[in-house]
């Protein structure tokens, strides 16, 4: 389970502004939401600060009983390794892997044997309906099913957190729908803690619960 308690996440510089105040935020395991709001609202820091790759000014991030805000970087670094999995807008597939060595890379960071690790891809792939092409090349894909090997890739190493970052956004429609679907689908099979943060109500609206982030960094009915 991840739990945000009171975060509080204030942008320096001459004008100071605040992105994050007072913020509480449980996400159950087996349990996706939705966050939604304006560009520059805070959704990515919100991201972020869940993921241990930044720090809150103030508050406790808990995943799974660990304080993850209270991790030095070596400790967050190696946590994210094998409990995180990220989406995001931009797919991040390296173009001159196949598809099930990009999605093989977290199991390769995690130091699983090579064996084991393409056997892990391939499967995950399968599940999403890409088993067959795992050694092709990502420059042979659509947007949408290059959104289905980062999310293989994301799932591979079993995290108990997922976190997608604008998933859908260079996605047309219908693609963006599969995919929104795919992640809820994703949370409920492994049973992770699921964090969407997007700017699309239509993509929201797949997740268990959906909430907006205000101008004034607190979490409230959409």
């Amino acid at each position: 389970m991840l739990a945000l308690t009171s975060i509080d996440k204030t942008l320096p510089g001459a004008s100071p502004r605040v992105l994050l105040h007072a913020l509480d935020l449980t996400v159950a395991s087996g349990e996706y939401v939705a966050v939604i709001g304006e560009s520059g609202a805070g959704k990515s820091t919100l991201l972020n600060i869940a993921a241990a790759l930044e720090r809150p000014d103030a508050g406790r991030v808990l995943c799974d009983g660990v304080e993850v805000s209270a991790l030095d970087d070596d400790d967050a670094t190696r946590w994210r390794r094998t409990q995180v999995g990220f989406v995001f807008q931009a797919f991040h597939v390296l173009p001159w892997l196949s598809l099930r060595d990009n999605v093989a890379l977290p199991l390769a960071l995690a130091g699983v044997a090579v064996a084991e690790r393409r056997r892990r891809a391939v499967a995950q792939l399968a599940a999403l309906g890409l088993g067959e092409r795992a050694g092709d090349s990502p420059t042979q894909l659509s947007g949408g099913e290059l959104q289905r090997v980062a999310i293989a890739r994301a799932l591979v190493h079993r995290p108990r957190l997922l976190l997608a970052d604008e998933p859908t956004g260079n996605l047309d429609a219908d693609n963006a729908e599969r995919v929104a679907r795919l992640l809820r689908d994703a949370v409920k099979g492994s049973g992770a803690s699921g964090l969407l943060v997007t700017h699309s109500a239509a993509v929201a609206a797949s997740a268990d619960r959906v909430l907006r982030l205000g101008r004034d960094g607190r979490l409230g009915a959409p």
